[in-house]
């Protein structure tokens, strides 16, 4: 006799970030120059993480040689908890410490520290627009662009 297993529970904690899900490329400007790149929003552990992997190229300038950004964030869910968090790494010994915000209508999302603010808008299917904004030491909240981008989903290969 077989006997019918229940259906695991779906975990719909990343409702509001789904439009993010995927691998992305990029490009655009700011104080570190016009780039391009690409970064991925990917569940890990089964499920239970988001974790990003970013990529950001600048060619060189009059002021310094080309470098490269890498990056990872993992947007979680404290216990107990129905706020999403996020934490973030990068090449540059930045550790930063975010509360995310997913917008009602799940069409943009910010990760929000006292001096560091990052939004994601998708502005259609397989786009997005991203911004990065810093607040100076001592003023938390007085965020100015420090990055502007546009992102478009890869499609995978037939």
């Amino acid at each position: 006799m077989l006997l019918a297993q229940p259906s695991p529970q779906v975990d719909n904690r990343w409702a509001p970030l789904a439009f993010l899900i995927g691998e992305w490329t990029g490009e655009g400007g700011g104080a570190p120059g016009q780039g391009s790149g690409g970064f991925s929003f990917l569940p890990d552990q089964d499920g239970k993480v988001l974790i990003r992997k970013n990529r950001a190229d600048y060619p060189a300038s009059k002021d310094r040689p080309a470098f490269s950004h890498t990056d990872l964030m993992i947007v979680y869910n404290e216990p107990g908890e129905t706020k999403l968090r996020a934490i973030y790494f990068d090449t540059e010994d930045h550790v930063i410490h975010y509360t995310v915000e997913p917008s009602g209508d799940a069409n943009s999302v910010r990760f929000v520290s006292d001096n560091f603010r990052l939004t994601y808008r998708k502005t259609g299917p397989d786009s997005l627009a991203l911004k990065f904004e810093t607040a100076p030491p001592g003023k938390p909240g007085v965020f100015t662009t420090y990055i502007d981008a546009t992102a478009h989903r890869n499609q995978k290969p037939n």
